[in-house]
């Protein structure tokens, strides 16, 4: 299936049809995660486990870089 971006204000938008929604069970309030590969846009329904795990793979990221002065903070 091939589709065209539409002009949405100043943005592009992707629409999506009613069958691909229904069978990725998505509805129009089903957060979406957007992450790409280099080379193509991958979107997929958010899941509570994906969003936990980029939380935690954030919190990681800060505590590696800033983790000496949040200890000197919590003292």
């Amino acid at each position: 299936m091939t589709k065209k971006l539409i002009q949405h204000g100043n943005s592009a938008a992707l629409v999506i049809d009613k069958a691909i929604l229904e069978l990725l069970n998505v509805k129009i309030d089903t957060p979406l995660e957007i992450t790409t590969d280099g080379k193509n846009i991958i979107i997929s329904p958010q899941t509570r486990q994906n969003a936990e795990s980029m939380i935690l793979a954030s919190l990681d990221k800060i505590n590696r870089k800033h983790g000496k002065v949040l200890q000197k903070l919590a003292r």
